[in-house]
């Protein structure tokens, strides 16, 4: 019978699988990260005193603060602001904006807010949460620089049919600009009978809350998409905290941006389940399942994804690789994603992000290709950018995809796709859980 390889056996041969793949992987580094996260205490709360920065020891070692500047800038678009006695706030960083040391080309501009509201009951934290909410979406619906996508409030209240497709009682409402305006959307019941629901009547469930924007980074010449994730908790006057979704969100992926939010956080973090691991875990494990079924399978998203379950789980390892594998300057095309996404919101009626926007962000996507990438990989990437560019000049803001801008667009995701898969499937271990959560799906 064969020894179980030692962590250094299995490094030694996750190493050699990055080098096969040209991935400069240095062994002492890796060693050293694998040590540090060894070492470390579950929900050990760190505190970077030099910039104020605070969160999970585990999370901050995967930060750089180098472009703390423009994380702050946008938050200020996004963030909900202190009110004395009412309304408390923490705003973090999340997902790849919080693993910059990890992803030197990180997608989209997302951040986490905690929001605790100081109320006599739980509909009057729903009523001011409503309020809050709907002001924060009104004020920042359309700018120079900013344009508001999508609004998450509310459940649906009945089985409804919205847009020809029929939507369970409970799911989240999902509110365009206009329907925020308006304070109601409008749907049909099954028997195609109308059904208005509103902003009010939604508001005592209030569920998941998510707000998104497209904003234009001038200092970079593109544009990106900046979310902010609310995770919303009422305070009775005994000092009781309820979360209004029913769950209290962990912090295995945040990095706080303001020291002055130290006590808000201090105070809701006692309160995290102590499954809240575990739970963490089967969530993205839940989206991992969810980006190798949709089409087209996002490779990029997986392997994110992969990466935080790997490193909550003991499997360092495989988490070093994956690690390795977004540090390297080949995963610029990890960017694309976020090039996509963004011509998806652009093309939306009313779109106030321009054309001449979205070409600039193509632009220096191309050129950071041709600067990171080499030979063939980056002679057909870049012909598909370049078609793809092409085919956005004579696009028109806030009208739908040409079918030219269409069929750039698929070619663009699915180079991007094999590039992924390629990377991820040279590692036996990272293969076979793929395959392992390919495979449930079919079951």
């Amino acid at each position: 019978m064969s020894e179980t390889p030692t962590p250094s056996d299995k490094l030694k041969s996750i190493i050699e699988s990055a080098r096969r793949l040209g991935m400069e992987m240095d062994e002492a580094e890796a060693m050293q990260w694998l040590q540090d996260m060894s070492s470390s205490r579950a929900n050990e709360v760190t505190v970077d005193l030099r910039t104020g920065v605070f969160g999970d020891k585990v999370v901050m070692l995967d930060f750089d603060p180098h472009e703390l500047a423009r994380f702050r800038e946008i938050g200020r678009l996004v963030e909900f602001k202190d009110e004395p006695g009412v309304v408390e706030t923490a705003l973090a960083l999340s997902g790849s904006s919080a693993q910059s040391k990890v992803q030197s080309f990180p997608g989209d501009c997302d951040y986490f807010e905690r929001v605790n509201i100081l109320a006599e009951s739980r509909q009057q934290a729903c009523t001011i949460l409503s309020r809050i909410m709907r002001e924060k979406a009104l004020s920042t619906l359309k700018g120079p620089a900013y344009l508001l996508i999508e609004v998450k409030f509310g459940s649906y209240p009945c089985n409804l049919v919205r847009a020809g497709s029929l939507i369970k009682a409970g799911a989240p409402v999902a509110w365009e600009p206009d329907e925020i305006v308006a304070g109601h959307v409008d749907a049909c019941l099954p028997d195609g009978s109308p059904r208005a629901v509103t902003w009010e009547e939604v508001s005592s469930d209030p569920g998941w809350c998510k707000l998104d924007w497209v904003v234009a980074d001038p200092t970079r010449g593109q544009v990106a998409n900046a979310s902010n994730m609310l995770d919303v908790t009422w305070e009775a006057p005994d000092g009781t905290i309820t979360p209004l979704d029913g769950y209290l969100d962990p912090y295995f992926q945040e990095v706080y941006l303001e020291a002055g939010s130290a006590p808000i956080f201090s105070k809701l973090a006692q309160h995290v389940s102590a499954n809240a691991l575990e739970d963490y875990v089967a969530a993205l494990e839940r989206e991992v399942q969810k980006y190798l079924s949709h089409a087209p399978t996002n490779y990029g998203k997986v392997a994110k994804r992969m990466y935080n379950i790997f490193r909550l789980t003991g499997r360092y390892e495989e988490a070093a690789f994956l690690r390795e594998l977004f540090d390297e300057p080949t995963t610029i095309l990890y960017q694309v994603w976020s090039l996509i996404r963004t011509i998806d919101d652009c093309v939306k009626p009313g779109a106030s992000i321009t054309i001449d926007n979205l070409l600039a962000q193509t632009d220096h996507l191309i050129l950071a290709v041709v600067e990171a990438l080499e030979g063939d990989q980056e002679s057909e990437i870049v012909r598909l950018l370049l078609r793809l560019r092409n085919a956005l000049a004579g696009q028109e803001s806030g009208q739908s995809l040409t079918a030219q801008a269409e069929a750039a667009r698929a070619e663009v995701i699915n180079v991007v796709n094999n590039f992924f898969y390629e990377k991820l499937v040279a590692v036996p271990a990272i293969k076979e859980y793929i395959e392992q959560k390919q495979a449930n799906q079919n079951r």
